[in-house]
């Protein structure tokens, strides 16, 4: 971050983590919230995400040219984890960055791939969670040695308590969102692939 404050339509809020820990419904939660958000719906909904992945095409590009997203300032968009470190350094960011059991992320990506019938000849789940954990390792420390400002939001805590959680994004991001917008996106019957028993607090 710069020494100086950035003003918030300088700011690009980036909706980050591993696949299938609730990128997509972050970004959602900050759409209906009122925020503006950076899509192109080129990836359809489908039965893995029913209520669509909030993706921009662009960002899969962004190792060989990042040069366009200064359009995204004042917005949010979604950059998984592994392209973070493609982030230029001139720009100010805050990272919304989603957390989940890493068992439960490789359920839900093996459910998913499934899905697309795309499982045969995937890496197995022990190599896939070493994958994930060096991933977000070094991720995480990128993040810290830039000083990129950071809200780690536990996917589980999100449809746990979607309250608490949308307050921390109105603190977090300094804007005036619409919390009682936000909890009532939330929707806990999507959270299939759940290790522990589930109990909604409010």
């Amino acid at each position: 971050m710069n020494q100086l404050e950035p003003k918030n339509d300088e700011i690009i809020t980036i909706v980050s983590g591993l696949p299938r820990s609730g990128t997509s419904m972050m970004m959602q939660m900050l759409q209906t919230g009122g925020l503006p958000c950076i899509t192109d719906e080129l990836r359809e909904a489908d039965i893995s995400n029913p209520k669509g992945y909030f993706e921009f095409e662009k960002v899969k590009g962004l190792r060989i040219d990042n040069s366009w997203l200064s359009e995204a300032k004042g917005k949010a968009i979604k950059i998984i984890s592994h392209l973070l470190s493609c982030l230029p350094p001139e720009l100010d960011y805050k990272v919304v960055f989603m957390e989940r059991n890493l068992d439960e992320v490789l359920a839900s990506q093996r459910k998913m791939l499934e899905n697309q019938g795309r499982s045969e000849g995937d890496p197995s789940d022990k190599r896939l969670s070493q994958i994930f954990a060096k991933q977000l390792y070094q991720v995480k420390k990128m993040l810290d040695d830039r000083q990129i400002s950071t809200l780690f939001v536990s996917y589980r805590d999100v449809l746990e308590n979607p309250v608490k959680i949308s307050a921390k994004l109105q603190a977090f991001l300094g804007k005036n969102l619409d919390q009682q917008a936000i909890k009532d996106v939330v929707d806990y019957n999507l959270y299939h692939q759940r290790l522990t028993p589930f109990k909604r607090n409010n």
